[in-house]
């Protein structure tokens, strides 16, 4: 078992904050490939699918397409400091991290900007921020800086709960945005990086349950929003209502076909379907190019997976497989739930499809997670044993397993006696021990009885006993 010392980063103290650009890694030229065909193939579709929102808002056919490569060449600068950026840094800069992703979050409450019925962004001029895309690298590497700090304390119930606790925080925030889709991807995230640190099974069904009953209590409370995430379900009831969005999605992806009706030819993106540019970008991919297209896309998605898991088995670093993992299913999970809501097999909650969806600071964040995924990938530092355990008490856990009547105050109040100064005790003399080149005669035995001795009438002067003379 490591101790707590021998499971920390094992890498060479550097100074600053920047390595060099590392190279020579396959994994990691895989996944700047696979990164740049799926960005590639999503500006392409962004530029078709904002055709009539663009002319709707009064720009230009492109107008929409020129943000959006505004916003990637910003994403290409966070990739190329996401692979600069030295790993246990960023790790020690968690807290600072998530703490400052807790203030935006609160200034969205305070100034945030307004748009389709939610309170999401905070208006820079530059851009509008979206501090809830932002939190979910924020929780990847908070779980990741957690398990390396305090992996044999989190198997206990308490201190699980108040460790996690600014990531229950963040998702309480993004939910009276509202959105629920991104807190359920938050919480995710954390789940998956948790379990496979080694958290118990019960912890993780208790988590579970938690999750599911408090959105069940929100949308209980949320009549409207309880109505629109289970419209999934009978979409033909309100034609004209929540399910309009599903419907005109099934009708783009039916007309596709096989090959679809051409690139910039889909009739949906027209003021038929809303946000066609957006969360429902996957039903033009699959309108224009037809099943083929959104097949591509599928399989781009699959590579992706296939080259990050990889990344993240040779990854000898536990923490930094960690936020592999975190980032994994971070991507997967989006991709999994957006093309799911548009199909009709999951309620239409907002979550965007990576890479495609048009969005600034969702690509820009996207593109920062894979530039530390590469930096991951060309990593050989390790660590010790980082198994999420219950074997060490701590001073604030014994704290809160103490028994109420032990910490209760008294009720008068007594005056604590000084100790008294410990005097040293005398030292002992030590026995004497024998010289052994000295050796002392023997003394005689005063109990022990002596020779009987001969009498000198009888021996001669030989010592031999004198015969008798003969009369």
């Amino acid at each position: 078992m490591a101790t707590r010392d021998e499971s920390r980063i094992d890498a060479k103290p550097a100074r600053g904050l920047w390595h060099q650009l590392p190279r020579g890694n396959a994994l990691g030229r895989m996944l700047l490939a696979v990164t740049i065909a799926l960005v590639t193939f999503g500006t392409i579709f962004v530029a078709s699918a904002s055709e009539g929102q663009s002319a709707a808002d009064g720009g230009t056919a492109f107008s929409i397409m020129i943000h959006d490569i505004a916003y990637l060449c910003l994403g290409i600068f966070a990739l190329y400091l996401g692979t600069r950026v030295r790993l246990e840094r960023l790790v020690k800069s968690a807290p600072l991290i998530i703490g400052g992703g807790l203030f935006l979050l609160l200034a969205v409450k305070a100034v945030g900007v307004t748009s389709n019925g939610g309170k999401r962004w905070l208006n820079l001029r530059v851009i509008d921020l979206q501090p809830s895309e932002l939190f979910k690298l924020c929780t990847v590497l908070f779980i990741a800086w957690l398990v390396l700090h305090h992996h044999d304390e989190l198997n206990n119930w308490k201190q699980l709960l108040i460790w996690t606790t600014p990531v229950w925080i963040g998702c309480g925030f993004i939910v009276l945005e509202p959105d629920i889709g991104t807190a359920s991807v938050v919480l995710i995230i954390a789940v998956a990086m948790l379990a496979v640190a080694g958290l118990s099974r019960q912890l993780i069904v208790g988590v579970l349950v938690a999750t599911g009953v408090s959105i069940g209590g929100y949308l209980l409370f949320e009549p409207y929003s309880a109505k629109r995430f289970f419209s999934f379900l009978h979409p033909n009831s309100d034609l004209l209502g929540n399910g309009y969005q599903l419907l005109q999605s099934r009708i783009g992806l039916g007309a596709g076909g096989i090959t679809g009706l051409g690139l910039g030819h889909s009739r949906e993106k027209w003021g038929l379907l809303p946000n066609p540019h957006t969360d429902f970008i996957f039903t033009i991919v699959g309108e224009e190019l037809g099943l083929v297209g959104t097949l591509a896309v599928i399989a781009l998605f699959l590579a992706f997976l296939m080259v990050a898991v990889r990344i993240a088995q040779r990854c000898s670093n536990q923490v930094y497989r960690l936020i592999a993992i975190g980032i994994t299913t971070w991507i997967m999970v989006e991709a999994l739930i957006n093309i799911a809501s548009v199909v009709g097999w999951w309620a239409v909650t907002g979550v965007p499809l990576p890479f495609f969806s048009y969005g600034g600071t969702a690509l820009i964040t996207e593109l920062a997670a894979v530039g530390i995924l590469y930096n991951i990938a060309h990593d050989n530092t390790r660590t010790g044993d980082l198994t999420i355990r219950e074997h060490r008490v701590t001073n604030f856990r014994a704290a809160l397993e103490r028994p109420r009547a032990a910490r209760a105050r008294p009720t008068r109040r007594v005056e604590a006696r000084r100790p008294e100064p410990r005097r040293p005790e005398p030292r002992r003399a030590e026995p004497r021990r024998a010289d052994p080149r000295r050796v002392e005669p023997r003394r005689p035995d005063p109990r022990r009885a002596e020779p009987r001795r001969a009498d000198p009438a009888r021996v001669d002067r030989r010592g031999a006993p004198r015969r008798p003379r003969e009369y």
